[in-house]
């Protein structure tokens, strides 16, 4: 069974238990639009309420798992907020499949995801900073996750890293040559546990990130607004879609 979300932009099929979530906006390279943020979040919303569906797999078309905000039409920091609070505070683990790039914004919603399997053609940065701005929303799912020494070097620079590094810092769970084979014992064990102990055990190893969204949604949704609306973002941003470099590179 397929259906479509926000359009063509989340695609949606189900087998066995599994729901699986596509992210499908090539136009963009997979960005956050509110439509596809839109979109997403009412196949989330549809997947918590189906008694059928055991977990969700959240995936993408094309070389790109998420290229960060739409820098044309960048979503609504709240609407992006809820988002990753509804992939963590979802009852039922979310699995993420990532075979191609990850880039600012995607990497929030890559960290709130439970069990994330990366491919050896994926890559990750943080590109925020180069843009005039910070990675302030998703930190909540991501600064829980990651080895500090590695989220001080990566938020800072901006530097590109692969599937292994994004395994060994926690960014992923899981570097795999062959995504598909590694996800095999892990949608099977997904499928044999039952719902209600999915959803306790879930409870658990979530319960510092949902604190973090308790205590810093308010103050980090404030500060992106901010510094979306800063001249060095302008600036950042318009250089980004000239492809330049900003005014401040030395």
């Amino acid at each position: 069974m397929a259906r479509e979300r926000g359009g063509s932009l989340v695609r949606e099929a189900h087998e066995r238990g599994i729901a699986t979530l596509t992210l499908d906006s090539p136009a963009n390279r997979n960005a956050l639009s509110a439509p596809l943020v839109a979109g997403l979040g009412a196949a989330l919303a549809s997947c918590a309420g189906d008694p059928g569906v055991r977990a969700v797999l959240l995936t993408h078309t094309g070389n790109t798992f998420c290229a960060g905000a739409d820098l044309k039409a960048p979503p609504d920091p709240e609407a992006f907020v809820a988002l990753m609070r509804t992939v963590v505070e979802l009852r039922k683990p979310v699995v993420a499949r990532v075979t191609g790039h990850v880039r600012a914004g995607g990497l929030g919603l890559l960290a709130a995801c439970d069990i994330a399997v990366a491919g050896p053609d994926s890559s990750y940065a943080f590109t925020e900073a180069r843009l005039g701005l910070a990675p302030a929303v998703i930190s909540m799912p991501v600064l829980p996750r990651m080895d500090p020494r590695a989220a001080s070097r990566y938020y800072l620079t901006g530097e590109r890293f692969d599937a292994a590094e994004a395994a060994r810092t926690g960014l992923v769970t899981l570097a795999a040559d062959d995504v598909d084979a590694a996800l095999e014992p892990v949608l099977d064990g997904l499928r044999r546990s039952s719902p209600e102990g999915l959803a306790a055990s879930k409870a658990l190893v979530t319960a510092t990130v949902s604190e973090t969204f308790d205590r810093w949604s308010k103050e980090l949704t404030a500060r992106s607004a901010s510094l979306f609306a800063s001249a060095e973002a302008r600036e950042g941003v318009t250089a980004f879609l000239e492809r330049r470099d900003p005014a401040w590179v030395l």
